[in-house]
């Protein structure tokens, strides 16, 4: 009787943070528009840190019950579940036109932030000590001051109209409110979750890099999806790389301020993975103006095979 409850408030956990996501991410870019910031720059910030507030609201609540393990799964396995089977299906559903000009400096902050990551937990061992976490939040706010250096100094001319027709007011109150709602989600899916391993005897670790890695990045599949569906694979790209620059620097680093973070054995390899799957990723966009079906392919099969032997062992 317990699992099935566990069962039905984690998909209720899960469907609560997708909606509220989608309401901050609508709310977000109907405020960035007002205020005339570049697609880009919204997808690379506001879209992405929206998409991610699941991430967000799953690992900061699994830090704060001395549950750390789940905090760098879900981080992890939701970039691997993002940088391989989200773009890799949707660039089999509608190959993703690349600009690597507007794109490159995010990649390399992207690649550098996997790369940081993979040595903290080499380097560290059992646990990262909470000065890790601190200094991965002085990189991310080093990043945002130069987004929004470039934001300001490319305003877009005039906002869209749909932008105008939305008051202000009503963008911010559907934007706090969305955020509300994403901290509650978040907690009754953390419990839930690690109720049900309790339950089927399996760790920490593998219940962040499966169910609730996928079950956070469920925003940024349908986004990503409708992005390309739309023909703005600049923006998708934008905020895939976002997200996962957010879900690193920003998600690990609060998380790791408030608790240090406990490292698996498993966690170097999963880190390892995503790190060749970050520079597959890279390699992919940069070698023509398309991620086209075949490599959308070849990033699904990386991510099969990772996750089946994840299950596996």
């Amino acid at each position: 009787m317990q699992t099935v409850r566990d069962v039905f408030l984690l998909a209720l956990g899960f469907f609560l943070l997708v909606q509220s996501a989608k309401v901050f991410v609508n709310s977000s870019v109907a405020i960035a528009k007002r205020l005339k910031i570049p697609t880009m720059i919204i997808g690379l910030t506001i879209v992405a840190m929206g998409t991610s507030a699941p991430e967000v609201a799953i690992s900061v609540s699994a830090a704060l019950r001395g549950q750390s393990n789940l905090a760098i799964a879900n981080s992890v396995g939701s970039n691997l579940f993002n940088q391989l089977f989200i773009v890799g299906l949707s660039a089999m559903i509608f190959p993703i036109a690349v600009k690597m000009k507007a794109i490159s400096r995010d990649f390399l902050v992207c690649a550098g932030a996997t790369i940081l990551l993979l040595v903290m937990v080499i380097v560290w061992g059992d646990a990262m000590p909470r000065f890790v976490g601190f200094a991965f939040l002085a990189l991310f706010t080093a990043y945002m001051v130069v987004l929004v250096r470039f934001a300001m100094k490319n305003k877009t001319e005039e906002p869209p109209e749909e932008a105008k027709l939305k008051p202000l007011w009503r963008s911010i109150l559907f934007a706090v409110l969305g955020v509300a709602v994403i901290i509650g989600a978040g907690q009754i899916t953390v419990t839930s979750a690690v109720n049900l391993a309790t339950t089927i005897g399996i760790s920490e670790r593998i219940v962040g890099l499966t169910i609730v890695s996928i079950g956070t990045s469920l925003p940024e599949l349908v986004t990503t999806i409708i992005a390309c569906r739309k023909k703005e694979g600049e923006f998708a790209l934008g905020f895939i790389i976002g997200s996962s620059i957010f879900n690193i620097l920003f998600v690990l680093g609060l998380a790791g301020a408030i608790t240090p973070l406990a490292v698996e054995s498993g966690v170097i390899f999963d880190t390892a993975v995503l790190a060749v799957g970050t520079l597959a990723f890279f390699l992919f966009a940069k070698s023509s103006k398309k991620i086209v079906r075949v490599e959308g392919l070849a990033l699904i099969v990386m991510y099969v095979g990772y996750m089946t032997w994840v299950v596996l062992n």
